[in-house]
């Protein structure tokens, strides 16, 4: 596996793509977030470049809006990022196709309140500061919560911040409250209390995900890579789910995955456990990728797009959410590419 991300000659060829086109015809570019998961450990033994022939740049990001950011740009192909900036970005008519669920997100996000800001009841949240990464699955849900509880938006001072910043704010007492993912939220759980989880949100009828999307021309173009691509993420979640142990402190696999995430690997088996990593049938079902317009995925969608335009996020909505999800490149993996 090769990290180039700050060469100059890769950054010049980045700019001249402008056909979203790999520099080679065995080259790809993809975005990784800040997020526990098996497939991370796949990335460390370079299973991703073995299984396609090709030749990987791997670009690590803070939050799901600088990889729509990245992705509506061209510098990338392929990327991870939330339910919420995939709805942001698809609703602005970027070119890009979700096929693969990442993790359904469980306990995994979460709004964390710190110890002595006297948050003891949702009500109590009115005048204090809350800090979400904004445009992410963490932010929808913080609006959605606020809009359960009854309290206006504009009662609670709501800040944009990346997950180390938020951290580092909690740390030093200037953020009462925190709406964010693991790592983080296990260092606010440290000195903090959990006020509601996005499972529970998900369950009152706006889930959340963290999904895999590539651009539409690429996919067309390359799609014996995603088949590929596919193939390997679900083989690596499913050494997960055959084996959790293997994932836990002190493991390969824990090391390999905190070191592109960063952390301890005695966290990552814990966050692992918080999340459900749906394998190729379920991907495939009316649950996620499959049904059209009746499938999870597009509805998951088309419910937080309409909450981001309720919000002001976004200006309008697509008329068709579901042709923004493919399951074609699961159900190729699953008939062996």
């Amino acid at each position: 596996m090769k990290h180039r991300r700050n060469a100059p000659v890769r950054a010049a060829l980045a700019v001249l793509c402008l056909a979203f086109a790999p520099a080679r015809a065995d080259e790809v570019t993809i975005g990784y977030q800040l997020i526990y998961n098996p497939w991370k450990a796949a990335i460390a033994d370079g299973l991703f470049e073995e299984a396609t022939g090709y030749e990987i740049d791997w670009r690590r990001f803070d939050s799901g809006a600088k990889v729509i950011t990245a992705m509506a740009s061209g510098r990338l192909h392929i990327a991870l990022a939330g339910s919420s900036p995939i709805a942001a970005g698809v609703s602005r008519g970027l070119p890009i196709e979700l096929f693969w669920i990442a993790e359904d997100i469980g306990r995994a996000e979460a709004l964390a309140v710190r110890a002595g800001a006297g948050i003891a009841a949702p009500q109590d949240l009115r005048g204090k500061r809350l800090a979400t990464p904004f445009v992410s699955t963490t932010h929808f849900h913080t609006l959605f919560a606020l809009e359960q509880f009854g309290i206006p938006p504009d009662e609670v001072k709501i800040l944009n911040m990346q997950p180390p910043n938020i951290v580092a704010a909690w740390e030093r007492g200037d953020i009462d409250a925190a709406f964010v993912w693991e790592p983080a939220l296990g260092r606010l759980r440290d000195s903090g209390e959990i006020l509601i989880s996005s499972r529970q949100l998900s369950d009152w009828g706006r889930p959340t995900f963290d999904g895999l999307v590539v651009r539409s021309g690429f996919a067309a173009e390359r799609a014996d890579f995603v088949c590929r691509f596919v193939q390997t993420i679900a083989a690596a979640d499913e050494r997960y789910r055959a084996d959790p142990d293997g994932f836990g402190p002190g493991t390969e696999n824990a090391r390999k995955i905190a070191g592109l995430v960063g952390g301890s690997d005695a966290d990552v088996k814990p966050v692992l456990d918080l999340m459900h990593f749906p394998p190729l049938e379920e991907q495939a079902s009316e649950r996620w990728l499959g049904g059209g317009a009746d499938g999870g995925a597009a509805k998951a969608i088309r419910f937080t797009a309409e909450f981001l335009l309720d919000q002001g996020k976004i200006d309008s909505l697509q008329p068709d959410y579901a042709r923004y999800v493919n399951d074609g490149f699961v159900q190729s993996a699953r008939a062996g590419c």
